[in-house]
């Protein structure tokens, strides 16, 4: 898995994510099991190229493997369904958040202000304020780019 993994991460990182959802639906075809590192690198590469549908059917997978998830893997869910532009479920995934970090709240914060979404952008920017989650410079840009 860690060199599959790997793979996919350096062909992400330089731009060609093509290939790296094709090396990991031969991940998947070879029998590979996938742990938290590559599903979140895979999940990276469905949010890159806009692939809302695999990137659901991972998510199913994961819900359906049982896998726990963590506070990195329901980032890279809030990133991918909101890259692809589906805000509903990114804001359904951020609800269902056990725990929250400052990229947690950043990214549904950044999705709303870039989607038109204003209102919706500064109440949840109250909110992280309220938890006593300290606001990052792209917290912050994003509110003041609106």
């Amino acid at each position: 898995v860690v060199s599959w993994t790997a793979m996919i991460s350096a062909y992400s990182q330089n731009g060609e994510c093509k290939q790296a959802r094709e090396l990991s639906l031969e991940m998947d075809v070879q029998g590979v099991k996938l742990d938290k590192v590559a599903l979140v690198s895979i999940l990276d590469v469905c949010a890159e190229l806009a692939e809302l549908e695999l990137g659901k059917a991972i998510h199913a997978n994961l819900v359906d493997s049982g896998l726990e998830l963590d506070v990195v893997m329901e980032n890279a869910l809030v990133n991918m369904y909101s890259k692809c532009r589906s805000l509903n479920d990114a804001r359904c995934m951020f609800d269902k958040m056990c725990q929250r970090d400052v990229v947690s709240w950043t990214t549904m914060i950044t999705v709303y202000m870039q989607n038109g979404h204003c209102m919706e952008g500064l109440e949840l920017f109250r909110q992280m304020n309220l938890k006593g989650v300290k606001p990052d410079k792209i917290a912050f840009i994003s509110i003041l780019d609106a």
